[in-house]
């Protein structure tokens, strides 16, 4: 419809142009001494359009021709733009296809672009991390080392690809530079807490596993985990010194001190650096909360001296646990050595007896046997103790 009204108009145009052009009847004179041309007005104005036609054309073409070697450095930068544009693309595509090579390559080729440089280098470092080109990941990383807008990008990937490689103490650095820009979002608390890991760096480990829980971003069971872990791994590290003990040990918060995992490895530890005190009152209060039998070496084991109050509170504590803990061989077999250590040989051989009986694991039989071949040595029954001492042979070999 445009088009008809255009032409419609087009035509009264030119009708209106004849019509005007064969009434008017006036004349143009061009004097120029001695020269005089004289012209109708019509084709005056006709040659006055050719003429400005013809400037407009020569006035144009002389800007164009001005303006082309601009015109040609912004051609070639919005080819070079889409080139590695396109590249960008096809790197990211690549990387997450799992043609690392192909990434790489096309990553390059998106330098071109210094817009495209700082995401062109970390997909480059990337690819050569997964085909295990550490030297040429390092050199990826070398090149925006100084693009302060992608400095957070470049070290998170860093903390990721040094965790992947387990270059613990390079992660490290990377962490603590990105604390220092005050970086310390959820990503960054996760490589982190890997790269402590791998570096045994464990009461950190604890520090982050917390802030960690505190903000939902950690399973309650792997924390958990991590947690037994980090205080197993202290309490070895410090197992051999008392009072470097007991401050690790006060560091664990009240409620962390119930789990049975932690307490097992507190109780040993105390155990084997002679604290002895210390290690039945962990086994009492992480028994009463929460029953665990390997609790019950570490009772045995850090049994208080003969005749004394606290040994005869140990059996007492033991005869009420057995009352809810019937046929428990390991708390059977901790009772008789108990009454063993006090010289009750009665109650003893009867609950190591008792232990013998119900035990089923292979080291409950071999301890409860030994156990039992040093009470009949004590008492003098060199036959029954010789017979006890054979069994527990034979279950050694088992």
């Amino acid at each position: 419809m445009r088009i008809f009204i255009r032409i419609l108009i087009l035509f009264a145009l030119a009708a209106g142009l004849a019509i005007g052009g064969r009434f008017n009847t006036g004349n143009v004179v061009l004097f120029y001494p001695p020269l005089r041309v004289d012209v109708s007005l019509n084709f005056f104005l006709v040659l006055l359009a050719l003429l400005f036609f013809l400037v407009y054309i020569v006035v144009r073409t002389i800007v164009a021709t001005a303006e082309m070697p601009q015109k040609v450095s912004e051609y070639r930068q919005s080819k070079r733009e889409r080139e590695s544009n396109r590249s960008l693309r096809e790197a990211l595509k690549a990387l997450f296809e799992g043609r690392f090579g192909h990434a790489e390559k096309s990553a390059l080729k998106a330098l071109d672009l210094p817009e495209n440089k700082a995401i062109a280098a970390l997909i480059g470092a990337r690819a050569a991390h997964h085909m295990s080109q550490f030297e040429r990941r390092n050199a990826w990383f070398a090149r925006i080392e100084d693009d302060n807008a992608f400095k957070t990008a470049r070290l998170v990937t860093m903390t990721e690809l040094y965790v992947d490689q387990h270059k613990a103490e390079q992660a490290l650095d990377a962490v603590r530079e990105l604390n220092a820009r005050g970086k310390r979002h959820i990503q960054v608390l996760r490589w982190a807490l890997k790269a402590n890991q791998q570096a045994k760096n464990w009461s950190e480990v604890v520090k982050l596993v917390r802030i960690l829980e505190k903000n939902h971003a950690i399973h309650p069971a792997l924390a958990g985990r991590l947690r037994e872990m980090s205080y197993d791994a202290l309490l070895k590290e410090h197992g051999h010194d008392a009072e470097s003990l007991r401050r690790v040990w006060s560091e664990v918060p009240s409620a962390e001190r119930k789990n049975r995992y932690i307490a097992v490895s507190a109780a040993t530890a105390f155990t084997k650096c002679q604290v002895l005190d210390e290690a039945r009152s962990i086994v009492e209060k992480s028994l009463n909360e929460e029953w665990d039998n390997r609790l019950l070496r570490s009772y045995r084991e850090a049994a208080a001296a003969e005749g004394s109050v606290a040994l005869r509170s140990q059996i007492e504590n033991c005869e009420a646990w057995l009352q809810k803990q019937a046929k428990n061989p390991e708390l059977e077999l901790t009772l008789g050595v108990l009454c063993f250590n006090q010289k009750l040989w009665g109650k003893a051989q009867v609950h190591m007896e008792d232990a013998l009986d119900h035990a089923q694991e292979p080291r409950t039989i071999r301890e409860a046997n030994l156990s039992l071949a040093k009470l009949h040595e004590a008492i003098g029954q060199t036959a029954e103790a010789t017979k006890y001492y054979r069994q527990c042979a034979i279950a050694t070999t088992l």
